[in-house]
């Protein structure tokens, strides 16, 4: 299947590219087999004969050309409507009925605060170009009404709020925020890229609009993206400043499975100038080794390095709720247990050559000991809970009397 991408160097188009060029490779299983032959890359760059091949030997269309932000707003309509109206003509000279997607907007609905912008109406047109072409060829016509769009490669201050916002943040830039309640409806990249692929394999969602409100219809005549976020510019703000801290405070905020925090994330990341792509963390250091925390998880504890020079023994405490993980990752070990009030030891020899994890149990004093004689034993450790000063729960007593 040859796939034509028109808008390649796009925000979208960059990541849609990328990905489809992951499963052609035979490196993204994913998505199940899909035969993808040659991708073509058309953008504003790109020759009229180089659109004529493309629109003669594609299979399938991704319309992702448009302009949105024009010196004057006759370019909406020479951008939005005239490129489209190219494109089909170019189409229907080859006699290639080809399915085609088109990339519109939620202004299109024209409701609203959408009602009199040249944008949205711009974009109104160019549906009811591909529909009308739609009727007229046969071809499958896909046209997706996009919400606003964030993730990694997004240009900032250009025309979306959180590339602007996460790239300011990262760069410690100040940001401009009129009023914390407004309401944003977020799709994501990859979000979105999944549902293209999905389209390319005719599954794409269906819908309506009931006003701006995406209504999913298995037999609407849009498309949609079925997962997008509804969130506040000011939970947007507060969580980047979260993201902003982590290497200070070392606390990685909640972040659950498909969650917007997930994605923000993510997308914060990838606007991190070079001299914050690392950063120390504080190691404390002493005659035994050393001890260096790594981070924090809101609600899953923390999880710290742990190295001891030959011969030495740490630990020799015990708690009364807190639990941990060991793990030795290099070196050789011996990590003892004893519960409170028995005399019963419990020995586990553990080494960087078999990697395992060793429950230390509440209410059971331990300790780990260096059993080599030349190199240092290093052991990642998991606690549930940050260590908290005021209430430590960590008791001095020997393992063995």
């Amino acid at each position: 299947m040859n796939i034509l991408i028109t808008g390649a160097k796009g925000f979208v188009g960059k990541n849609l590219v990328a990905q489809l060029r992951t499963i052609a490779e035979g490196k993204n299983k994913s998505y199940g087999e899909i035969a993808i032959g040659e991708i073509f890359e058309y953008d504003i760059d790109s020759t009229a004969e180089e659109l004529d091949d493309y629109c003669r030997r594609a299979d399938f269309v991704f319309n992702l050309a448009g302009v949105n932000r024009p010196q004057n707003s006759e370019e909406f309509m020479q951008g939005n409507f005239g490129f489209a109206s190219t494109l089909l003509e170019t189409l229907k000279k080859h006699n290639n009925t080809c399915p085609v997607m088109l990339s519109s907007s939620i202004q299109a609905t024209l409701v609203g605060r959408y009602a009199d912008g040249e944008y949205g109406k711009s974009k109104k047109a160019g549906e009811e170009l591909f529909f009308d072409y739609a009727t007229e060829t046969g071809a499958k016509v896909l046209v997706y009404r996009f919400p606003n769009l964030f993730g990694k490669w997004c240009r900032p201050n250009y025309n979306s709020a959180v590339a602007t916002f996460c790239n300011n943040i990262a760069n410690d830039l100040p940001i401009m925020v009129n009023d914390r309640s407004t309401m944003l409806e977020l799709l994501y990249i990859d979000d979105l890229v999944d549902e293209m692929v999905a389209a390319l394999k005719g599954e794409e969602h269906h819908c309506e609009f009931d006003g701006i409100d995406t209504v999913l219809k298995a037999d609407g005549r849009y498309c949609a993206a079925p997962i997008t976020h509804k969130v506040t510019l000011g939970e947007i703000v507060d969580l980047l400043e979260s993201f902003r801290k982590q290497p200070e405070t070392l606390v990685v905020p909640e972040i659950p499975y498909n969650s917007f925090a997930k994605k923000l994330y993510s997308t914060y990341l990838s606007y991190l100038p070079k001299e914050k792509v690392a950063f120390p963390l504080k190691m404390n250091i002493d005659a035994r080794g050393s001890f260096t925390e790594l981070l924090r998880l809101e609600k899953c504890g923390q999880v710290s390095i742990n190295i001891s020079k030959p011969g030495i023994t740490k630990g020799e405490h015990w708690h009364n709720t807190k639990w941990e993980f060991f793990i030795v990752v290099s070196g050789r070990g011996l990590i003892q247990q004893r519960r409170v009030g028995s005399d019963e030891v419990l020995n586990f020899e553990v080494s960087g050559e078999k990697i395992e994890a060793v429950h230390m149990l509440p209410g059971y004093t331990h300790n780990i000991i260096n059993l080599s004689e030349t190199e240092d034993l290093v052991t990642v450790m998991w606690a549930n809970e940050a260590f908290d000063p005021s209430k430590p729960d960590t008791y001095f007593e020997k393992v063995e009397k």
